[in-house]
């Protein structure tokens, strides 16, 4: 008896061994074969710090095969030097080949070059990007509409941390050579949702509450976001979350030669006289973020209501019973230092070397 109790005691532990490890090797298989996420980052990059975290973000998702970046769009024309910044991440992380497309309306966008991108842009020589200026790469609805062509159907996220006038550009853009679909059609064929920061602190329950945020609103812009609020007809994530959400500090330990590091430093002292330690909000990452992981550990979604858009008045989230295509993201309480710090870990990686 002792002994057929002994052979069963073996039995039962082998067979909690093959189900522990065969579900864990389950989980790693489907890890391993979760796809990553394909996305295009519109960004109007010089106008804040957080576009180039945010960025560096987003290439470290690619290393850790968890994001595709099709492209890069920068959508702000009024300084052309944003292009330049852009192609320094891109060739620190060694993704060099990845495109990147530019407004070229000199009119458009923030005027005033905060993280002195004219400086770091022409200074190839440390920091090795190609393209200086605008012009110097694809016009962006003429870009964003080769991207979309190469890819499967419902297969995009759209991340706008900047102006919404390259989408906007996009949606309405006519048939071409690239394509003999409209740009409404094109843009409902191939991406599958709008990840945007824009709308923040919309969701107060206050009643009459409006507020007016700088991507949705600011330099012009307001017009183009209700455009789209009207006519895309795709799931929309707004992004609210990163106000207090501080990075930056984590650049100190990197290299000289380390182009986010230089965009944090001079806007920072250009805008605030303030230091890397200061460290700076993270709207455009927490967005990177959402895109990438979802709600993780530091998000939840208002999933039913719309965003009343008034170009005059502002914006305000109305909660409701219903749901509609739209989705108010905001960032859970008591998460500012975790994410902060998970945040600073992830920008402050280097980039992959380049090989000889």
């Amino acid at each position: 008896m002792k002994k057929f109790q002994n052979r069963l005691k073996t039995i039962i532990i082998n067979l909690i061994i093959i189900i522990f490890f065969g579900c864990h090797n389950i989980t790693k298989v489907e890890q391993t074969n979760k796809k990553p996420e394909k996305v295009i980052l519109d960004t109007d990059m010089g106008s804040d710090c957080d576009d180039a975290g945010a960025l560096a973000l987003l290439h470290e998702y690619v290393n850790q095969g968890n994001a595709e970046l099709l492209g890069v769009i920068y959508s702000s024309g009024a300084v052309p030097y944003g292009v330049g910044i852009i192609d320094a991440i891109n060739q620190y992380y060694n993704h060099g080949t990845i495109p990147i497309g530019a407004n070229y309306d000199k009119s458009f966008g923030d005027p005033v070059d905060k993280m002195n991108a004219q400086l770091l842009a022409k200074d190839t020589l440390t920091f090795h990007n190609k393209y200086i200026y605008n012009r110097d790469v694809t016009e962006q609805t003429l870009l964003n509409r080769k991207l979309l062509v190469a890819q499967d159907n419902n297969s995009i996220t759209y991340i706008t941390i900047g102006h919404t006038k390259g989408f906007y550009d996009l949606i309405i853009s006519k048939p071409d050579s690239i394509s003999d679909l409209s740009g409404v059609e094109l843009v409902h064929q191939k991406i599958k949702r709008w990840v945007a920061l824009g709308a923040l602190k919309s969701s107060h329950k206050e009643i009459g509450y409006y507020t007016k945020d700088w991507n949705f609103f600011s330099n012009g812009t307001a017009v183009y976001t209700k455009h789209l609020l009207e006519h895309f007809k795709k799931p929309i994530y707004f992004v609210d979350g990163g106000a207090n959400v501080m990075t930056g500090n984590s650049l100190q330990n990197t290299s000289k030669g380390n182009i986010i590091r230089a965009t944090y430093e001079e806007w920072l002292w250009n805008v605030e006289k303030k230091k890397l330690k200061d460290q700076r909000p993270s709207w455009d990452l927490v967005t990177v973020y959402f895109a990438i992981e979802g709600t993780g550990n530091y998000f939840k979604i208002l999933d039913k209501g719309y965003l009343d858009f008034d170009v005059d008045k502002g914006c305000k989230w109305i909660r409701s019973n219903t749901a509609t295509n739209q989705k108010f993201v905001i960032q859970k309480e008591n998460t500012n230092l975790d994410f902060s710090n998970y945040l600073n870990k992830m920008i402050s990686k280097k980039g992959l070397k380049k090989s000889k």
